[in-house]
């Protein structure tokens, strides 16, 4: 399974992320994750990141919270999560 690290901007707090899944939107990225630390948990949090920015090296990626953006997001990512019950 693909990890990424993620810093929150907010805080600074680093966190390693298990990618689930990825979709392409309209050129845009974006990627279905969950807390590595997690994973094995029954009410484990996902996230979707979308990527925003990409060098040679990296791609920083920010936290979808638009409503309207992840009702076009999250059906293209369901099916990463068949095993899992969803909870928007």
């Amino acid at each position: 399974m693909e990890k990424i690290k993620f810093t929150f901007e907010e805080t600074g707090e680093d966190v390693i992320f298990c990618v689930l899944g990825n979709a392409q939107v309209n050129e845009i990225a974006y990627i279905l994750v969950v807390d590595e630390n997690e994973i094995e948990d029954e009410d484990m949090t996902a996230y979707i990141l979308k990527a925003t920015e990409a060098d040679d090296m990296d791609i920083i990626y920010e936290i979808v919270d638009n409503e309207e953006e992840l009702s076009i997001v999250v059906p293209l990512l369901e099916k990463f999560l068949d095993d899992f019950e969803i909870e928007l």
